[in-house]
């Protein structure tokens, strides 16, 4: 047993030698003082030996066990050592090479012209409220004036989760909702998202929408065309005309869309605006009078008028993107232009 403790000590120093990284030297651990290792196993026997060998054999066993645990740790710190030093190498940054420079993000065209909005129409008095997406059909369509057999009202333009619960297919519901929490006189903007089965170049099923409602004493109609024309002035520049169209929507009476002057030919005709001079940017009118009655209104002693732009359109015209889809496509080469 002598001779074994012995050549079991020159072998693992041997192999020691050898080893080239910490889960070498692990392995060659496990191969001696494991459960199983050569050393351990001399050891456990140990106990076949006579009274007269076993102090003699202990007390080797002991040295053997003390010098190999001693190198094994010389070898694990040196290992150790040269890991680091390697991995500190590995990571070192050449202080010589060229910074890179962050990427700062921007914000999202439709958010810029949602802010931008928002601001010209708090100029002019006008506060923000706010209202639920998901809507009762009686905001979205029956205090609206809007009859049950409206085309609206089919699936194939709203989304509906039950009978009579939808998405709100436009930001118009919050109307109600203020006026029948609030007396006259009412002077607000409705930012937020509406959804509509649509998907074009100038349609998508998700899309934001800016509701305006005012109500007072004596509103004219004329107000109403003095605001907006207030509006495209800002927002597109003073060199912006405007007109009036005679529409039909079921909450204003009368109504008309709105247009302006386009943006690329200054109303002189060209692809963007079909020839036309003109462009259209959203619908408006005086408010109906069974509206008022909705939201408990009297309407021979108040008057007032609404408005509802599609953000992405101004944003399309502000910035002169041809298809309304690339808004939402994520693609970072088109969103760093803004």
């Amino acid at each position: 047993m002598q001779e074994e403790l012995k050549k079991i000590e020159a072998e693992a120093l041997s192999e020691l030698q050898a080893v080239a990284n910490s889960a070498d030297l692990e392995e060659l651990r496990i191969k001696y003082f494991g459960r199983k290792g050569r050393l351990s196993t001399v050891m456990r026997g140990m106990g076949k030996l006579s009274a007269a060998e076993r102090p003699v054999i202990g007390k080797l066993a002991n040295e053997v066990r003390g010098n190999l645990t001693t190198a094994f740790e010389e070898v694990g710190e040196k290992l150790a050592r040269q890991e680091r030093e390697n991995q500190l190498a590995m990571e070192a940054i050449d202080i010589t090479l060229p910074g890179r420079r962050p990427q700062l993000g921007v914000k999202h065209p439709i958010t810029q012209t949602l802010e931008r909005i928002q601001q010209i129409f708090r100029g002019m008095g006008f506060h923000v409220a706010d209202g639920p997406e998901i809507e009762h059909e009686y905001y979205n369509f029956d205090a609206l004036n809007t009859p049950a057999d409206h085309p609206a009202r089919d699936l194939q333009d709203t989304l509906y989760i039950t009978d009579e619960v939808l998405l709100r297919t436009h930001t118009s519901p919050v109307q109600v909702r203020f006026m029948e929490k609030h007396a006259p006189p009412v002077r607000i903007i409705v930012p937020g998202k509406a959804y509509r089965h649509d998907y074009d170049v100038s349609h998508t099923p998700t899309f934001h929408q800016v509701e305006g409602l005012l109500v007072d004493y004596h509103v004219t109609f004329s107000e109403l065309k003095g605001v907006l024309h207030s509006f495209a002035r800002q927002m597109f520049g003073d060199q912006t005309d405007m007109r009036f169209r005679p529409h039909f929507f079921p909450f204003t009476e009368p109504s008309a869309e709105v247009d302006i002057s386009c943006t690329v030919c200054s109303g002189s005709g060209c692809r963007t605006c079909s020839g036309s001079g003109w462009l259209e940017i959203l619908g408006a009118g005086a408010v109906d009078p069974n509206v008022f009655e909705y939201a408990n209104y009297n309407p021979d002693e108040v008057t007032g008028f609404a408005f509802g732009m599609g953000v992405e359109r101004i944003a399309s015209i502000r910035y002169g993107i041809p298809d309304i889809r690339a808004l939402y496509e994520n693609d970072l080469r088109f969103l760093r232009q803004f």
